[in-house]
């Protein structure tokens, strides 16, 4: 089993996203992801990026659920 550590870099959040490094530097720079730098290389907390998701998943639900009722109409 992987270790999933509290501080991740960016390959280590890329995996643990299941997202490319390309995509996950996309979302840093555009300030979609919540992240920091540290020197110069950009780090992810697990403690942070749990909730982040989660609130990904259930707004995109919500906006999803929205739109199959109004199609229903």
């Amino acid at each position: 089993m992987v270790e999933i550590r509290e501080v991740m870099d960016i390959r280590e959040a890329s995996e643990y996203l299941g997202v490319s490094r390309e995509t996950l530097y996309k979302y840093v720079y555009e300030e979609r992801i919540p992240a920091f730098k540290l020197g110069n290389r950009w780090k992810f907390k697990k403690t942070v990026l749990d909730p982040w998701m989660e609130k990904q998943s259930t707004q995109r639900e919500a906006r999803t659920g929205r739109r199959l009722r109004a199609d229903v109409r």
